[in-house]
């Protein structure tokens, strides 16, 4: 059987990222470039007529800009799905987290020098991946609905898997709270942050995958929604109860040792990425895993890839719970997959529960 290949058009104000952008999905082997547009407009009429699976959309452009698109892909074209080009800017940022609520399924910033080619590579190591797992997603979500129309129950996964690994370690009441989220992150989050309480009694830090500006962009959405204060990590700054950081994009963030040999802070660096990533979950699970001995939550979320499971072995064996979050309600089921194959963690729960299993941990339930 001849596998459907997947039906994009191209939507940007600008001929040089629409060359681009069609040129790198066009040596993609499972990938059909349907069209352009040089405009919201035009894509939406297109989108009529050529049924694309996938658009690659501008955020920013005359007219009809990606946001309104997005609008109407919601109420006339639900199954199709949209990848934003972003630009590095604050106000590119915040169009960025609209275009994610809108149901965007990621993001990846334009290059903003470099010569074409450079410009090229950059886009196709960004999108190469980033179409693969909406093509992976829209396959699970076919599947699960076939499953739907026969009439068979879905079980939704709420279990727990202990392991080996770690035994011996005793297990306190948490005392610090990891999060590692990549693909569908800012969505998930803004989904579950509210659900942590104003009194959680620990601080919560949070590797998002996100270039530079975007992540400032995000803490801003999100402290808007939650009962605790949400904001970019600063360098140098205390671990405080009742508060969440986020790593700043495009830089590494740890735990070390405050100048008292009592207070933890935050390091913010400028070290090489890990796993590809920068930030990087295993970073920070690291430094975790060495200052909360016995006494820390990890929680790995939705996302490509596996940054994060490295950390999170050395989280369990020095005694952390681990929580990770199932598959069905993961827009890209990579980053919790892995762990969870591992056997290192101790919950699956579907994102509407991961907020009351971190609590838990942190009331030692």
């Amino acid at each position: 059987m001849i596998k459907n290949k997947l039906r994009v058009l191209v939507v940007d104000d600008t001929v040089v990222y629409r060359k681009i952008v069609s040129d790198v999905l066009s040596e993609l082997p499972d990938v059909e470039v349907v069209g352009v547009a040089h405009n919201g407009k035009i894509a939406m009429s297109k989108i009529k007529t050529l049924k694309p699976d996938l658009l690659t959309l501008d955020i920013e452009m005359p007219e009809v800009n990606g946001l309104e698109v997005l609008k109407y892909l919601q109420e006339s074209a639900p199954g199709t799905g949209a990848v934003m080009l972003s630009t590095l800017t604050s106000k590119g940022g915040e169009m960025t987290m609209r275009a994610l609520e809108l149901g965007a399924f990621d993001f990846i910033p334009k290059p903003q020098s470099g010569t074409m080619a450079d410009n090229k590579k950059a886009v196709k190591d960004a999108l190469e991946p980033m179409v693969k797992a909406f093509a992976d997603r829209k396959s699970v979500k076919n599947i699960l609905s076939g499953v739907a129309k026969k009439g068979v129950a879905r079980v939704g996964v709420s279990t727990v898997k202990r392991s080996a690994v770690g035994v011996g370690k005793r297990r306190q009441k948490s005392e610090i709270i990891g999060i590692g989220i990549s693909t569908g992150g800012p969505n998930a989050l803004a989904a579950m942050m509210p659900g942590i309480p104003s009194n959680i009694g620990a601080p919560i830090l949070i590797v998002q995958h996100m270039p530079p500006v975007f992540t400032q962009s995000l803490a801003k959405s999100l402290n808007s929604r939650c009962a605790i204060e949400v904001r970019e990590a600063v360098n140098g700054e205390p671990l405080t109860p009742n508060t969440a950081l986020i790593a700043p994009g495009g830089k590494q963030m740890k735990i070390v040792a405050g100048a008292d040999g009592k207070r933890r802070v935050i390091k913010i660096t400028d070290d090489p990425p890990e796993n590809s990533c920068k930030p990087s979950v295993d970073y920070l699970f690291r430094s975790i895993a060495h200052h909360y001995v016995g006494r820390a939550t990890g929680v790995i979320m939705t996302g490509m890839g596996s940054d994060g499971t490295t950390g999170l072995k050395l989280m369990k064996r020095n005694g952390a719970t681990i929580i990770a979050q199932d598959e069905a309600s993961c827009v890209v089921y990579g980053m919790p997959k892995a762990p969870a194959e591992a056997g290192i963690v101790d919950t699956i729960v579907p994102l509407d529960k991961i907020a009351a299993a971190i609590t838990g941990t942190v009331q030692n339930r």
